[in-house]
């Protein structure tokens, strides 16, 4: 650079930026191998970190990941083919390479690395319903404000490997990182919020999920409340105000020295509701309140629990010292994602057709929840495809069952039940005293998506028709959505 360009007034004007001195590289071989104890076996950069071969992108980094059943080293080919620019391995390869002696432990290595290197604000979000919907919904407004400068795991990548895996893809300069941490057994948070140590943790819900495995809603509420054992010093807990469960999630935080922030619509929330109206492009306008002053934004998304929702993203952004207006705006241009709330006009009889895609996840507060927005939207008909609702263990029939007063409270015209479980609603549905009460409910009960998919092209949806379609990701009701879709 010239003497006479570093003498021009805008350039010494310019402000400086600690992060300016921090690679724009991802990862390069040298501190890769540094990280995880590796050899490299040569100089090369990499753009990315990924551990499925099909998803490899030019630029990325391969773990040959090894687990019970599966060895990463099989598809070193398929990697390289799809453009990988290194691999970590466990033994010598004729790609360029890290030579470690575990590829799992090596990941966990560059995610502590990453998040060692970092002086990005860290959010972790939690809870038994809509924490992917608030994480996705946080970026947002936080990579806006920052201009791009925020980073999030992607999908639902919130599990052992999913965790490590979206820390290792923090690019040094974000000034925030959002990460998504997700559970089936007590202790799992736990671990994994050692690994992320957030600044901010959020707590979403607390819902009948995976009460197989955890036995009560107590030890569900105990369970995601392991988020604020990885708090930073000084560090925020945002938790629902609404929840019966409040007080026991707000002394698990003080234990931790965490400051409690509440959002909700009760009076002591933090981050108070003081409005909600239907807006005119199917969500809400909402109004709330904290301590010094009001905001008044548009979601995006349709249904009371995304007016939720906002709320603790609008916490957690302030928490994190993030713009709440950048927030509002993001709120307002959020769509759908896939399986979660993702909204498709299909081809049908006479025009189109409303499906909403909720087949990624399914518990008793969510299904509550998509039936009553069913019961918003304005259709000529309305139809639930309910898939079984998983991990509900010995309370499986009863939760199940339950979904009848949903049902017709949404005033759905046909519901298609789909799987085992759901053999609980068909009997609660089949009751006399069931039928003898307002519109009759046409339903059909089958086992497979495959079924469920026959019988809805029997009944035919039609024209202005509104379909919703939601259950526990494994009983495959994503077939049903590709195939209407």
């Amino acid at each position: 650079m010239s003497a006479a360009i570093l003498r021009h007034p805008a350039y010494q004007e310019w402000p400086a930026d600690p992060r300016d001195r921090l690679p724009l590289t991802l990862w390069d071989a040298q501190s890769i191998a540094e990280a995880v104890g590796g050899q490299a076996s040569g100089d090369f950069q990499v753009s990315g970190v990924e551990m499925d071969s099909r998803d490899v992108v030019n630029g990325d980094l391969f773990f040959a990941l090894k687990g019970e059943a599966m060895d990463g080293h099989r598809f070193l080919d398929k990697a390289f083919e799809n453009g990988a620019a290194a691999a970590v391995v466990d033994r010598p390869v004729d790609y360029p390479h890290i030579l470690v002696e575990d590829t799992n432990e090596a990941l966990e290595a560059l995610a502590a690395a990453s998040r060692a290197r970092t002086e990005a604000k860290i959010i972790g979000v939690t809870g038994s319903v809509g924490k992917t919907g608030v994480k996705e919904a946080i970026f947002a407004a936080l990579e806006r404000a920052s201009r791009g400068a925020a980073h999030r795991s992607t999908r639902s990548y919130n599990n052992h490997v999913g965790v490590p895996l979206s820390l290792a893809r923090m690019p040094a300069r974000s000034r925030f990182g959002i990460f998504e941490m997700g559970m089936n057994h007590k202790g799992e948070i736990e671990g994994l919020t050692a690994q992320v140590r957030p600044h901010v943790a959020v707590i979403t819900t607390i819902a009948p999920a995976h009460i197989e495995n955890l036995g009560s809603m107590e030890a569900i509420a105990d369970a995601k409340a392991e988020i604020f054992a990885g708090l930073e010093q000084g560090g925020i807990a945002v938790i629902p105000a609404d929840s019966e469960y409040f007080e026991r999630l707000r002394l698990a935080a003080l234990r931790k020295g965490a400051k409690v922030v509440s959002f909700g619509r009760s009076k002591k929330a933090d981050m108070r509701l003081l409005d909600a109206i239907p807006s005119a492009n199917g969500g809400s306008l909402v109004t709330c309140e904290f301590d010094t002053g009001r905001l008044c934004y548009t979601v995006a998304e349709p249904g009371e629990h995304w007016v939720a929702n906002s709320l603790a993203v609008m916490a957690a952004v302030r928490a994190a010292g993030g713009d709440m207006a950048a927030a509002g705006l993001a709120l307002a241009e959020m769509g759908g994602l896939k399986g979660r709330g993702e909204r498709h006009g299909i081809d049908a009889p006479g025009g189109k057709a409303l499906l909403i895609d909720e087949s990624y996840n399914a518990n008793p507060a969510s299904m509550r929840a998509t039936l009553a927005q069913l019961g918003q939207t304005p259709s000529s008909r309305r139809i639930a495809v309910l898939g079984s609702m998983k991990e509900l263990g010995d309370f499986a029939a009863k939760f199940h069952a339950g979904l009848s007063e949903s049902l017709i409270s949404a005033d759905v015209d046909y519901a298609l039940l789909v799987g085992d479980e759901m053999g609980a609603l068909a009997r609660e549905l089949g009751k006399p005293a069931f039928n003898s009460l307002g519109k009759p409910l046409e339903w059909e009960h089958c086992k497979s998506a495959e079924e469920a998919i026959a019988l809805l092209e029997d009944f035919g949806i039609v024209a202005g028709d509104a379909v919703l379609v939601k259950g526990s990701n494994s009983v495959g009701l994503g077939k049903l959505v590709e195939h209407f879709t």
